[in-house]
């Protein structure tokens, strides 16, 4: 995430838009543009877009550079490592606001109600059911579906247990040691990576502890009051049982804090591990390495029946608003609006999201036939129904506060019962997010 400079005036007269490389055709007309025509918004107009994704930020430039050649709209697309909501919050405090901004769920209710244009009346809105609204108004503009879970290799575990890998056959813990051992006695040392980084830690793994409660909304409140016990908390505790064997068939055990997320990429990707937990935008990892054929994704293997192991957890992932505000006008909103129907209804919009950003849809008239392994899990999970939903509403700092606790945890510097002390503490202290 390179975080953006404040040169606007120069940058705006340059505007060269974000893209996974593909799809140099015209963005379709503004009534919707299911004929990939030319759009009503060329000539000399220019638009900034805000992409918080970094696995895709050198895609959404290549495209750029196509979209403008093809549409004569200048497109520029950012990219930030701070928080979404202080990236954002800092845009709008020096009256610099994108034209397109990508951000999470909770943003949307944020920010949307005063900086975003409605969108309900637009010819996508109908194909697609992850779109945020508020109150009527449909506020953004779902960029993918995304979902996370156990990561596996079943080219490398087949190798070895010589019998084909069925996933649900380890929906249990018990039945997933019993599957590393077998895995270790068999040849390979250590199945399993992790990754170390506070988002995948404390913004992915922790957050499965409040989402996959039976009354997610009132355990976090809950947390915030500081009523809930963790140490007590059947979920909280088989999740954490299931970290613990990761950590003990973790390759990178002797150090897991210096494990680099590339190398356990790439492990995983040739098959000299079998597991890790992560999400479909991995694979825009994974597939620069020589990668097996056979991947997919499989829910988080657990001893309890409340149907969590069965699975995956995900929706709606980043979405896009327009800016409201007198700093963009009328005529960049309307590129901004031609750029998301050629998302939508233009054979190389959709390409560009599902194959060359590797993205799930969110939208039912995308095909999406050629989705790489980890997508083709999510998206089968997804048709299935099979989806817990995102909790959108964690603090900003989440990731980094938590993150380093569970890292603590990861490193054997604190123990279970201090880990659900610092969650149950940083809660209470914490200022409730408005829902």
């Amino acid at each position: 995430m390179k975080k953006f400079s404040a040169l606007v005036l120069a940058l705006l007269m340059a505007l060269s838009l974000a893209a996974c490389g593909g799809g140099g055709a015209a963005p379709a007309p503004s009534d919707g543009g299911q004929d990939g025509g030319e759009a009503e918004s060329g000539g000399n107009v220019s638009i900034t877009i805000f992409n918080s994704k970094s696995e895709i930020q050198s895609q959404f430039e290549e495209m750029a550079e196509e979209y403008s050649k093809a549409t004569g709209v200048g497109v520029e697309v950012y990219f930030s490592s701070d928080t979404v909501a202080a990236h954002m919050a800092t845009r709008y405090a020096s009256n610099d606001p994108y034209t397109l901004a990508m951000v999470d769920a909770k943003d949307i209710y944020s920010l949307g109600p005063e900086h975003a244009v409605d969108m309900s009346g637009e010819d996508w809105v109908a194909n697609t059911n992850y779109a945020v609204s508020v109150g009527d108004a449909v506020m953004d503009f779902p960029v993918c579906v995304e979902a996370r879970g156990l990561m596996y290799n079943a080219d490398a575990i087949e190798a070895i247990t010589g019998a084909p890998f069925v996933p649900s056959d380890y929906a249990t813990l018990d039945a997933f040691k019993g599957l590393l051992e077998t895995l270790v006695a068999g040849g390979m040392a250590a199945p399993v990576g992790i990754m170390k980084e506070d988002w995948s830690l404390a913004g992915h793994f922790l957050a499965e502890v409040y989402e996959e409660q039976d009354d997610v909304f009132g355990f976090v409140d809950g947390l915030y009051a500081g009523t809930e016990s963790l140490a007590d908390n059947a979920k909280f505790n088989a999740l954490m049982d299931y970290f613990d064997v990761m950590k003990q068939y973790n390759y990178a055990a002797a150090s897991p804090i210096a494990a680099e997320r590339e190398v356990s990429e790439q492990k995983l990707a040739e098959g000299e591990i079998a597991f890790m937990f992560g999400g479909n935008w991995d694979w825009s990892m994974i597939n620069a390495y020589d990668y097996s054929e056979h991947l997919g994704m499989m829910p988080v293997p657990q001893n309890l029946d409340d149907g969590a192991n069965q699975k995956l957890v995900g929706g709606g992932s980043k979405f896009f608003f327009i800016d409201s505000s007198e700093y963009t006008s009328d005529e960049q909103r309307q590129a901004a609006k031609d750029f998301l129907n050629w998302l939508v209804f233009n054979e190389d919009g959709n390409k560009f999201l599902t194959e060359d950003c590797a993205l799930v849809p969110a939208f039912s008239n995308i095909a999406a036939e050629n989705l790489d392994p980890l997508g083709a899990s999510v998206k089968e999970y997804a048709d299935a129904g099979n989806l817990i939903d995102n909790y959108n509403y964690l603090p900003d700092d989440h990731y980094s506060k938590m993150g380093a606790e569970l890292q603590k945890y990861l490193a054997g510097q604190q123990d279970r019962a201090a880990l659900a002390a610092a969650i149950e503490a940083y809660w209470a202290s914490t200022t409730p997010v408005a829902r």
